[in-house]
């Protein structure tokens, strides 16, 4: 099973992709499309917790990526979205860019 996620971005903009706790979702890979036919797309994707102190831990996979133009970026190793259960999976984007996210379960 897939899920699905339209992100445009706005200043300070952070989406959850999976969250905190959800140990029976077994990422296969992430596919982050630039959907914008002229500018390219900064992105970055990291796990987070919530803890209730709320200091929070955060972990970059990837940091300010520039996605070209109706291009893709694939991250299909499995190994890399395999953390703790207290962690859950967040996307930043440009305050201009828009993507499409794709996970595959």
């Amino acid at each position: 099973m897939s899920k699905f996620y339209n992100i445009t971005g706005s200043t300070g903009l952070t989406v959850e992709l999976v969250g905190p706790a959800s140990a029976n979702v077994i990422i296969k890979s992430v596919l982050l499309t630039n959907i914008h036919n002229t500018n390219a797309a900064t992105v970055s994707l990291f796990i987070q917790d919530d803890p209730i102190s709320g200091a929070t831990s955060t972990y970059k996979l990837i940091n300010k990526i520039s996605i070209p133009a109706t291009t893709s970026l694939i991250l299909d190793n499995p190994s890399m979205f395999r953390f703790d259960e207290k962690y859950g999976l967040y996307v930043q984007v440009g305050s201009s860019d828009s993507i499409d996210v794709i996970i595959n379960t």
